[in-house]
């Protein structure tokens, strides 16, 4: 059984922006901890975290990392993420497993696109979060003013815990033993303003307080940590990972003021589907039922499939018979592990709050929930909201033969990443890969290459084009077929319907008296799905419509599924050429750093993209964010093109919006080709 007790547990996730310095944060606490002997570092390639010949290559993460140490009484869980929005969907992936959130920030450069994008994710999320400013004995760093900017961005709960001192060499603390002169502002005033703000959540404290003017450290403990709950209060460190500035005192706020599982926010599990869905809380009580939570998937070639979870509730042992979700055959725990970067160490037993994986069980898939009893096997956690991958490449083996090994890498590769997706497109005979940028897409050719064998040609992939409708329209067909011997007889009138966009497809049973039989309903419907997938006027999938079937007509003898089936789909096609058939395009939110003297190029080239500005915000080191929306197909080749504008020095990344209708121009060009491709096949 573990040597420690959930309420010594704290779970931590850092995160922030690409180059902030979190691999050398991890580095520095599990050193200063007593967990390694020696502080590796990124440029050396001999970090504990950035393990994958890739990552040391890239000198910086690409996938999440888990690593765990005691200090002081406590045991850490501390989870190392990505920073570059191309590898965003790790990041977010670990939020399901913390109590904490780590944001850390560049002191060089400041507030960058993910430090917004990881606080406001944390912040949905319900974390607790803190802020740790890293590289503060950096060249030129204006401390003072990069506090302000926070505070400016994130609100005035953001307040220094402690503060640089002796030009960024050692830190002053804030809050346990405020004594000492900083670099800026007062540590006495420091001190109070934490001190006004953690009261203000405990009104029988701040009686006291006003009465007497102080309270102890001690006092403090529980508002603090309900101020940190309800994101009252989001303390700011000051440290340099790469020195050792602060680290300890990064440890120490941990230990003693960071949530344990039993007093962070609880997890937000659901009970139930769909609109029945009901709030179901886990309670970090060793002695109850299991509940487990899968928030990575990690297929490494030796060990297989691990299944990487966080226990909320009860005892996992290596002797334990979990299910999976609704599953109702369960599985043995036959290895209990704990991840070390990328050593897996045998453990006896996971409490609540502990961090753990199970191997080689195929069945376990990212979000699954894992538990011990069926009294759990509808219980799910609220799905985490991550970026839809747009970039997208069409993949084809260099060789012939390797199609078969091409799926079955490219699913290892899927199951791994929540924003990486393989799409099989039947009707251009694509298979097509999508992530989250150019980056992310070239780390999963290059992992494709150096640990799979398997060498691939790209080449841009057409747009993910739909179809919809714009009117009510009715549909029918008489499919009747004789050969001589039984014959085939369906008959089918139905009506479709637009709905909201981004609603999908409905399907509607109206018929009345068994004039088709409810046997053959299941085929009409068969019939339908098939025509909407291929489509039906420029070759993609038709959406955001309702069908319903109202009326048919039924033979004793000759109806048979395969001829509702085709009744099916000839009706809907016959009723979306008269429904005002539209193509629908995926439009993108873009976002493009570049530094400020491209601001007004930039912006005039996107908009000559049939995009639209929707602001420019200014950063630290002359830079600058343009946010806007796009076509996505005006972005084939927009790196080169970005390149080519900046030198080099310019950025971009992608998001899905919304599908909107194409100008009727594009509609035509896009019609024609498909009807002529056709013709010609």
């Amino acid at each position: 059984m573990p040597k420690y007790a959930t309420e010594t547990i704290r779970s931590v996730a850092l995160v922030g922006h690409g180059a902030a310095g979190k691999t050398t944060l991890a580095e520095a606490l599990l050193y200063r901890a007593g967990a390694i002997s020696a502080q590796g570092s990124v440029e050396a390639g001999n970090t504990v975290c950035d393990f994958d010949p890739l990552e040391k290559s890239y000198r910086h993460s690409l996938n999440s990392a888990l690593v765990n140490f005691a200090y002081q009484g406590i045991h850490v869980h501390l989870i190392d993420t990505p920073g570059y929005p191309d590898f965003s969907g790790q990041a977010i992936g670990a939020l399901a497993a913390v109590d904490t959130a780590a944001i850390v920030v560049n002191a060089q450069t400041g507030i960058e696109l993910s430090t917004r994008r990881m606080m406001r994710w944390a912040a949905a999320r319900g974390l607790c979060r803190m802020i740790v400013v890293n590289k503060i004995d950096a060249e030129n760093v204006d401390l003072a003013a990069l506090l302000a900017s926070v505070q400016e961005a994130f609100g005035r709960e953001c307040l220094p815990i402690n503060l640089p001192a002796q030009g960024g060499t050692k830190v002053v603390d804030c809050f346990f033993n405020p004594q000492g002169e900083a670099d800026f502002s007062s540590v006495e005033q420091a001190h109070r303003a934490l001190v006004d703000q953690v009261v203000e959540v405990d009104e029988a404290l701040m009686e006291i307080y006003l009465d007497k003017g102080e309270v102890s450290p001690e006092e403090l403990h529980a508002p603090f940590e309900k101020a940190l709950r309800e994101g009252h209060l989001m303390p700011v460190c000051f440290i340099s990972a790469k020195n050792g500035t602060g680290v300890v005192e990064v440890l120490d706020i941990l230990a003693k003021l960071a949530p344990n599982p039993a007093e962070g926010n609880a997890p937000p599990f659901l009970k139930g589907e769909g609109d029945n869905a009901v709030e179901f809380r886990a309670e970090p009580d060793a002695q109850k039922h299991v509940l487990a939570h899968v928030f990575k998937i990690v297929v490494d070639p030796y060990v297989g499939k691990l299944g990487i979870f966080r226990v909320h509730q009860g005892t996992v042992t290596k002797d334990s018979q979990l299910f999976i979700g609704s599953g109702k055959r369960p599985f043995k725990v036959g290895h209990l592990l704990m991840l070390q970067g990328k050593e897996y160490i045998e453990t006896d037993a996971l409490v609540p709050g502990d961090i753990g994986a199970v191997a080689k069980v195929e069945e376990i898939e990212f979000d699954s929930v894992l538990h011990d009893s069926h009294d759990e096997d509808n219980i799910h956690l609220r799905p985490l909201e991550f970026p839809v991958p747009m970039q997208g490449l069409a993949v084809e083996t260099k060789k012939k033969g390797d199609e078969q090994r091409l799926f079955e890498v490219l699913r290892k590769l899927e199951v791994e990443d929540p924003c990486f997706k393989v799409e099989r497109h039947p009707a251009t005979n694509e298979t097509i890969i999508r992530g989250l940028g150019e980056q992310h897409l070239r780390g999963k050719l290059e992992k494709m290459a150096q640990q799979y064998k398997l060498e691939v040609d790209t080449k841009p992939p057409k747009i993910p084009y739909r179809e919809t409708i714009t009117k009510r329209a009715e549909g029918h067909c008489r499919h009747k077929k004789q050969t001589g011997g039984a014959g085939q007889f369906g008959e089918v009138f139905l009506r479709i319907e637009p709905l909201p966009r981004g609603t999908g497809f409905e399907f509607v049973d109206e018929v009345k008296g068994g004039v088709i039989p409810g046997v053959f309903i299941p085929a009409v419907e068969k019939g339908v799905r098939q025509a909407l997938d291929i489509g039906i006027i420029a070759g993609y999938p038709v959406e955001d419509l309702r069908v319903i079937v109202y009326d048919g007509k039924s033979h004793p003898v000759d109806s048979k599924e395969i001829a509702f089936t085709s009744a099916g789909r000839k009706a809907v096609i016959d009723a979306v050429a008269k429904a005002g058939p539209i193509v629908l395009e995926p439009v993108v939110n873009i976002e493009v750093l570049t530094p400020e003297t491209y601001i007004g190029d930039l912006a005039s080239d996107i908009s000559s993209k049939r995009g639209q500005i929707t602001g420019t915000q200014p950063l630290a080191s002359d830079s600058s964010v343009i946010t806007g929306q796009v076509p996505l197909s005006e972005l084939t080749e927009y790196q080169s093109r970005l390149r080519s504008m900046t030198g080099g020095q310019a950025s971009f990344t992608i998001e899905f919006s919304h599908y909107a209708p194409v100008p009727a121009a594009i509609q035509q060009q896009i019609t024609s080709q498909y009807k002529a491709a056709r013709e010609e096949d």
